[in-house]
Formats: structure tokens, sequence, C-alpha cells
């Protein structure tokens, strides 16, 4: 029986469930401790549960699932005019040349900062790419859910032995911080710079200890061009960079090294072909768009009708290749590039890539406000009525920066 002590009321003139069916609820409640109990009308929910103190959160209020940024990298956020868009060789070759000064102007009191903005900007769960381990102690600390994706990379085969060993001694360190907010995971950084045998060892490890994956997949023509013909602008920086001449695999023999993990993301997937996406659907995976960064580094833009048949989550991807580490900023560029799906129907597709299937992609029991799933919720107003909840993923959408009351498994959090 519920313990009637525990629970909060809430109510609001909308509640956005944001459920595979897109559920809406005019003047609707939900009641939670660290679960969802029910959600209802305000009105129904009254006669059951008439003890209760309701939390009104007035005109023209939204109660949805706080958002999910499935792919984010924190450790280059110092970043603002350093590196070089518009090419991804251009920004890859500024990434290096500046990389020591931005990681090491990217503080802990720097992180923090990014963390706390992200909620409120109504952010409550992140999945954080992780390729050194300097933003831990931020990751660890903050009370947002964070899945920490320890990253591998490196795909010279003298190195495999040194590599493994410094990734495991990260991911022992990761695992040590574990608990219900704090999530250890592996990534894998992309085909082109891990080397297939790394792989093999670090993906044993993600299923031996049922540990979420995740990795970078198809993001620029120059990749495409290395992994299927070794050539490209990639091909220079492979000899210069690691006296490399030739792929150490295709896009397809990368996929297929993925069998049998029960949680996996690939991040981009803006080259990949008709056969590479069906591939990343038999595996049950998802895809993470980051439309910012793509549209930055003049990637090319996710086509959504080559992907309507494999869930897509939605992430900022970092301050490297962004602006911005808000996720309605996020969803606003999402919803302008996009131009060839009604904005009625887009709407509602990307406010569930930013909830729903960000969890999935987590693996998380997050995403939507269902009876039984975790109570992850933002409160937030719209500027003026909304008069017809067709619309209310539109405007939502289109207003909305900040968020008035953000909960995290039942916990208010305080927005300072």
């Amino acid at each position: 029986m519920t313990n009637k002590l525990n629970l909060t009321f809430l109510s609001a003139s909308w509640i956005v469930t944001c459920d595979k069916n897109f559920t809406i609820i005019k003047d609707g409640a939900i009641i939670f401790n660290d679960k969802i109990v029910a959600i209802d009308t305000k009105e129904n929910l009254q006669k059951q549960y008439p003890d209760l103190n309701i939390i009104e959160q007035g005109n023209n209020s939204i109660l949805m699932p706080g958002l999910i940024n499935s792919h984010i990298h924190l450790e280059f956020s110092s970043n603002k005019t350093h590196l070089k868009y518009g090419n991804f060789m251009d920004w890859l070759y500024s990434v290096i040349e500046h990389r020591e000064v931005l990681v090491e102007n990217s503080t802990e009191k720097l992180i923090d900062n990014e963390l706390t903005n992200m909620l409120k900007n109504g952010t409550t769960t992140i999945g954080a790419i992780s390729s050194h381990g300097f933003d831990l102690q931020s990751c660890a600390k903050s009370p947002l859910n964070v899945v920490y994706f320890t990253e591998v990379i490196g795909s010279k085969a003298d190195m495999i032995d040194t590599l493994f060993t410094d990734f495991k001694a990260k991911l022992t360190t990761a695992l040590k911080y574990k608990n219900d907010n704090f999530i250890p995971a592996i990534a894998i950084h992309s085909p082109y710079s891990v080397h297939p045998f790394l792989i093999r060892e670090v993906l044993n490890i993600a299923k031996e200890n049922n540990l979420s994956v995740s990795t970078h997949f198809q993001e620029s023509k120059s990749e495409n061009n290395w992994l299927n013909y070794s050539k490209g602008e990639f091909q220079k920086f492979f000899k210069n960079f690691l006296q490399q001449s030739i792929s150490t695999g295709t896009p397809s023999e990368f996929l297929q090294l993925f069998k049998n993990i029960k949680t996996l993301s690939f991040t981009h997937c803006v080259e990949a072909n008709k056969s590479e996406l069906n591939m990343i659907k038999d595996l049950n995976a998802t895809i993470i768009h980051c439309p910012n960064s793509n549209r930055l580094l003049n990637n090319t833009k996710l086509n959504f009708e080559h992907t309507k048949d494999v869930n897509i989550a939605l992430g900022t991807d970092g301050l490297s290749s962004n602006n911005s580490l808000s996720m309605f900023d996020e969803l606003r560029s999402a919803f302008f590039i996009h131009t060839n799906i009604h904005p009625k129907i887009l709407s509602k597709q990307l406010l569930q890539s930013a909830t729903i299937n960000g969890s999935s992609a987590l693996g998380l029991n997050k995403g939507s406000l269902e009876t039984g799933k975790d109570s992850d919720i933002i409160s937030f107003t719209l500027p003026d009525i909304c008069f017809d909840e067709l619309d209310l993923a539109t405007h939502i959408i289109l207003h909305t920066k900040h968020v008035n009351k953000t909960y995290i498994q039942g916990i208010n959090i305080e927005l300072n």
C-alpha cells in the first residue's frame, strides 16, 4: 500500500506525458514519490487522494518529463572561439592544436556551472562521454542523473595493451562512484580511431558487467571515405599522425562487433547508408542526433525518412561543437533544420527524442510520465494560453528556455 505521507501532488494546465502515444492531459495532475504513483486529470485524482495537498503550477503551466541529453562531452567546456567550424577535418586539427589549453581551462568549477545551467534548462539526465576522466568529480556529485561513459580510443596495434590498461583503470575508478544517480558505462570513440581488437576486449567487459555502450559512427564524409576506401581527407591525417595507410575496418565490420550488447547507441550516423542503418536497427540500437554539432562541422543532416524504424534520441554533443548545452536550444535547432516534416508531427517526435527515446538509449526507467516510471519531472509556464493541444508541443519547443521546478527521482532540486 502506498504511503501517502511521502507523496507529492502536482497539478498543471497541461501534462505532456511524452509516452509512446504522446498522451496529453488537460487540467492534469500527477502524484509521486521516487516513482510515479498516479497520473490523471486533477479532478479524478482529487477524488482518489482527497487528503493530499495539491501544489498548483498556475495558469498556462506544463508538467512533462525531465529532458534527457543522451550524448554530451564536458571536458572541452571552456571552448568558445578556439576551434574552427565549417569542415570536419579543419575542426579536428584545431581540436588537436588547442586540446591542452581547452582541457586545462575546463576546470571542475566551470563544469559544475554547466551542469547547474542544464538543470535550469530542464535537463535531468545526461549521457556523458568522458575521454580522460577530468569530468568525473563534477558528474559524480551533480544532482543530475548521469550515465557516465568511460571512452576508449586508439588505433595503433602496438599500443593496444597500454591503451587497454589505461581504459580499465579509468573504468575501475568510475565504477567506485556507482549509485542510483551515477551509472558507469562504456564508449568506443569511433570506427576509425579504435583498433578492432581493442573494441572486442572492451565490449567483452561491457557484456560481462551489463554496461551500456555508445559510439560515434559515420559522422562525416571524411570518415565514410576513409572507412570504405582508405582515401579522402583522413588519408593524410592517419599517415602524418599514426603512420597508418589503410583503415582498420569497414563500417559493416565495425557494426558486427556490437552484437549482444543490451543497451547500445550510435551517435550522428549522418553518412550511414541503408544497409548500415538496417544493421543498427537489427542491433536494436538507438541513433543519437546532434543537429547543432552536425551543422557547425558542415556535416550532412540526419535523414529522418531513412531512420524512421530506428529509435532516435537527442544530444547536444559538447561545447567543442556547439554554443549551448541546453536541450531546449537543441530542440529548436532540430525543429527548424528538418523542414520536410510537418511542424506538428516533428515537434512531438522531437520531444519524444529528448525524453522517452533518450531513456531507451541509456537503458533507464525514465523519460515519460507513466505509473511506475522514475519521477523525473519539470514544470514551466508558457507565455500565454494554448487553445489547442495539437499545437502544444510546437509552443513548448518555441518558447521554453528555463524551467520553474525540477524533480529528480521525486526530489525537488533547488534551481538557484
